[in-house]
């Protein structure tokens, strides 16, 4: 199990040293070498980020290392091999440390920090929260073992002790939301480099045992962060003297660097925007929301020599930058020069897993709206945004898992988040603190809705519901865990989570109405229409989906007598479901299910109709009459007037049904709510909501209409889990006359193209060895063409 596999028992590299500060720090060290090396590597980490240097280089190509967790029960370590970097005699290795989440600074007051709910009188109706973020410790620290191995057989190691020398950063204040203050007078140069003079360091202090963070040390295992891309900032305008601004042209989670050419001490601001306001300048404010004043602060060396400035512990959100204090004159006497401005684009090292392509060219901008939406939060956690919150949220985790696991090789991040999420999971004695003081205990198995949870608003919104304890959120214990093993085949997945599953499935028993509903928590979240939420619809829906799955898994592994339980407790749920909720419709010929918070009529949303029909809740005697009311409301609603929860189900449920290309009008119409409305916005990452000016501008979490380009489109789907058996159903909307598509099975290479001709359609398929494969052109054959079908075996 993951647990096993990948825990080092705590202080096993080395031990944990400090300056005894909250603020960033360096730390140094050196020691000679000898003798012929065969190998050497490093275990380290530090907190809340770090960075490691031999020799003055900075080793790896990660960002923000390491990744994010409950650092009260889990520390990653990062392992790098340094042979090629050690030299003969001498050398000098170095930690640089920063905030990150183990000490969140909040210091700066003028500079953004996420609460919930926004200190506007707007939100005076939800409840103040009475557990905010706590830092995890007192002090930021680090702990490492290099170990040397010669040739000679004998070996040597070198951890952190108080041999080491430390001393402040020139990084004044780290904020993890993207604001920084960073003085380059400050800056020791050559602090990481051989004979660097450090007797007026500090000597490290090794951190006491309650001193220490309290989380165990594993290895990080998930893909680390990596600049993807360098965008060149263009110059729009000057805003005012000394105030530029700068589009790089792509939204994204970025760490942006300035070159520039002044007097020492001159100070300059860096402010990043997802949008420009009406007046042309960009527009911080989170729409809806609160003003979002992130910004980082540079301060300048030396007099007129160039330097390069990048923030390393934090990164930001945006496309737009406005930078004050400089000018694009060289020969400006009053402001720096400013010569380069780069956006860096971080996201998770994650393998390319498919590509497509097709000659509507519509298609391919929605594809790029959502992919770098997804990139830009596929983090060490999966964040809703990489600007306004940046949470873990874990919903997408089960609700975008196809979209993703087609687009990435997401493999080992997904078993790290289904880590975070059990390490997250509520044991009985567990309790949040209430307005007053009082203890809430929620009862053993409560999943959070965010994991790591850096902040528990345990107190439900008077109208909206509970955003701590959510079903659809907390059930990614049980459906991630079933997208994963799907994707790649390993049955371990379903071994690893099982038992937090099936504790989660006994919580939520304990939430079930008396009406036998769950309906606590959001419903359809991010619904454009707000009397279309439906809880009790939506959220029992999901504990029937919980229940079903955690029968599968249980005769994965062989336990009859758990699936004999979830069987039986899945009909009752479906037999109550059906009896209170599927009805005759008073003025159509159609069966339907009906918003239960809405008992004066017969009110439907899609969500309430796809639902039912995509996890097999409606009888099979009503399967059609329930498809006709689907049909009627999307016909009627003429787009998705659906949130995040229920829209993959609908589209999947279009899809399974033949609505392919409704699913096609309506993500190509140009109004909202659309995807291509999005991208004749000027968008060039997916919103948050379906609207022209939504609250985020970079969120993943409606973005499932990529899992139909594979699996509607292309028709690459998983009949069996890792791919060893696939239904081959290709699709061509009317505007579309060609595409082609891969996508990398931990089977092998998928690859389809197709193409329409004049007389005939044209098919190139080829399919690993070993893969058995059903083909169906039935969604072709409606163009009354001849189907030429050429396979190729990888």
């Amino acid at each position: 199990m993951l647990e096993a596999k990948n825990k080092t028992k705590r202080n096993r590299i080395g031990n944990w040293i400090s300056n005894k500060t909250d603020k960033p720090f360096y730390l140094r060290k050196e020691f000679s070498v000898r003798k012929d090396l065969k190998a050497a590597t490093v275990k380290v980490t530090g907190l809340g980020q770090f960075a490691f240097y031999i020799n003055g280089r900075k080793i790896g190509n990660h960002e923000l290392d390491p990744g994010w967790t409950n650092y009260n029960k889990k520390i990653l370590y990062v392992v790098f091999d340094i042979k090629n970097e050690i030299i003969s005699g001498k050398n000098a290795v170095g930690i640089e440390v920063a905030n990150g989440w183990y000490i969140a600074d909040r210091s700066e007051e003028d500079r953004y920090f996420f609460s919930m709910p926004p200190k506007r009188p707007e939100f005076s109706f939800m409840p103040p929260n009475p557990n905010p973020y706590q830092p995890f410790g007192d002090y930021l620290t680090a702990c490492a073992e290099i170990l040397l191995e010669y040739e000679d057989g004998t070996t040597e190691r070198i951890i952190t002790d108080q041999s080491w020398r430390t001393r402040e950063s020139a990084l004044l204040y780290s904020n993890v939301y993207g604001s920084e203050i960073y003085d380059a007078r400050r800056y020791p140069k050559g602090w990481n480099h051989i004979s660097f003079n450090d007797e007026a360091w500090d000597t490290a202090i090794i951190l006491e045992k309650e001193e220490e963070p309290k989380g165990e040390l594993y290895l990080q295992t998930q893909p680390p962060l990596v600049i993807k891309k360098t965008y060149h900032g263009r110059i729009l305008k000057e805003v005012e003297p000394g105030a530029v601004l700068f589009d790089l042209g792509q939204n994204m989670s970025g760490l942006f660097e300035i070159t520039v050419c002044g007097k020492s001490g001159a100070r300059i601001d860096i402010y990043p925007a997802e949008k420009l306001g009406e007046d042309g300048n960009i527009d911080q404010f989170a729409h809806g929301w609160t003003p979002v004043n992130t910004f980082t602060t540079y301060v300048i060396a030396e007099d007129e020599v160039e330097e390069n400035y990048c923030p390393q512990f934090c990164y930001g959100a945006g496309r737009y930058l406005l930078i004050k204090g400089v000018s694009v004159k060289p020969e400006d006497p009053m402001y720096p020069y400013i010569s380069s401005v780069k956006g860096h684009f971080i996201t998770s090292d994650c393998e390319e897993a498919g590509s497509f392509q097709c000659d509507d060219k519509r298609y391919e901008q929605i594809y790029d709206l959502v992919e770098k939406a997804v990139e830009s939060n596929l983090h060490s956690v999966h964040t809703d945004c990489p600007g306004i919150e940046k949470i873990a949220w874990q919903e997408p985790n089960h609700l975008m898992a196809p979209s993703i696991m087609y687009m990435k090789n997401v493999k080992s991040l997904w078993e790290k988040y289904l880590h975070d999420l059990r390490i997250e999971q509520w044991k009985a004695e567990d309790f949040a603190s209430a307005l007053h003081g009082e203890k809430i205990y929620f009862g053993e198995g409560l999943i959070p809705s965010q994991a790591p949870c850096y902040e528990k608003n345990v107190l439900p919104v008077p109208g909206i519901g509970s955003f701590f304890d959510i079903i659809p959120w907390g059930s990614t214990i049980i459906l991630a865990p079933y997208w994963h093993y799907m994707f790649y085949g390993d049955i371990n997945i379903v071994k690893e989570n099982y038992e937090a599953g099936v504790k989660y499935l006994r919580y939520l028993k304990t939430k079930v109405t008396e009406e036998g509903f769950i309906n606590h928590g959001l419903g359809d979240w991010g619904n454009p229409d707000k009397k279309a939420f439906a809880r009790e619809n939506i959220e029992t829906a999901f504990l029937y989906a919980d229940t079903i799955t955690l029968a599968k898994f249980a005769l994965l592994l062989g336990l009859d007598q758990d699936k004999a339980e979830f069987d039986d407790y899945a009909n009752s749920i479906k037999e109550n479901y059906n009896k209170k909720l599927l009805v005759k419709h008073p003025e159509q010929d159609f069966y339907c299910y009906q918003a239960f918070d809405h008992p004066e009529e017969v009110f439907l949303t899609q969500a309430c109709q796809a639902l039912p029909l995509y996890w097999g809740l409606v009888p099979e005697e009503r399967e059609e009459e329930v498809l006709k009311a689907l049909k009627f409301v999307l016909e009627r609603d003429g787009a998705f007037v659906s949130g995040e929860v229920g829209l993959p189900y609908i589209i999947q449920s279009m899809k399974k049904y033949g609505m392919n290309q409704m699913i096609s009008d309506f993500i190509l119409k140009e109004e909202h709510p659309s995807y291509y409305a999005f991208i004749l916005g000027g968008e060039t990452t997916l919103p948050e909501y379906w609207e022209e000016n939504a609250r985020s501008h970079n969120h993943d979490m409606m973005g499932h209409i990529i899992e139909w380009y594979y699996n509607g489109i292309a028709g690459i789907e998983p009949l069996e889990p890792g791919f060893t058996k696939i239904m081959i159903r290709p699709f061509l909307p009317q505007s579309m006359k060609e595409l082609s598509c891969s996508y990398e099975s931990v089977r092998g290479r998928i690859d389809i193209s197709v193409k329409e001709l004049e007389e005939e359609i044209m098919i190139h398929l080829n399919v690993p060895n070993g893969v058995y494969y059903k083909f169906d052109d039935s969604q072709l054959a409606v163009k009354n063409k001849k189907i030429q079908l050429q396979m190729t075996a990888i």
